[in-house]
């Protein structure tokens, strides 16, 4: 059986139909929960659900269609922010500025950590906890050497190939 993703990288109206559908309501309340305006909210919605069509032939079978969709509308929603804190800059508006530019950054920190937090979960217990104790706790390298009985080679490692993984898992999301 197809899924609906597949029917929709074939061009499928009605695929395109239910999907929207689906999750038109969700967005848009997605969207306003985090901008609290009903007009971005409905842009945003808008341009997603067009977006979406736009890019059907690339969507991932494998992935679901609404961390798909989440992700076009996160990426949309920061698009339109950064217009309009261009806009605002040439309009003379300065007092929207430092409101767009944090809630951007919240937007992409908020999502950054939670990839982070994702990869972090399937390491090994001890690479997890190692970097744990370094980066949340701030514990020095010997500290963390000393608590857990290692060498500090082995948690300067064990540091290395979580920031390694990190940057791997970034570097194919971005590029």
């Amino acid at each position: 059986m197809q899924s609906l993703v597949d029917h929709l990288k074939q061009g499928n109206l009605e695929a395109f139909n239910a999907i929207y559908a689906e999750y038109h309501q969700r967005l848009y309340f997605f969207i306003k929960k985090k901008t609290h305006s009903v007009f971005l909210a409905e842009e945003v919605v808008q341009l997603t659900f067009i977006k979406l069509w736009n890019c059907k032939t690339i969507l991932r079978s494998h992935i679901d269609i609404s961390v798909q969709l989440f992700h076009m509308a996160k990426q949309v929603l920061i698009d339109q922010l950064r217009k309009e804190q261009v806009r605002s800059k040439y309009e003379g508006d300065s007092a929207e500025t430092p409101f767009t530019d944090n809630l951007i950054r919240m937007i992409e920190a908020k999502d950054l950590m939670r990839i982070f937090d994702e990869e972090l979960s399937d390491m090994p217990a001890m690479r997890k906890l190692i970097f744990t104790l370094s980066r949340e706790k701030g514990m020095s390298h010997k500290e963390i050497s000393e608590m857990m009985g290692v060498s500090i080679k082995t948690v300067e490692a064990h540091i290395t190939k979580v920031l390694s993984r990190l940057r791997q898992y970034m570097y194919s999301v971005l590029f």
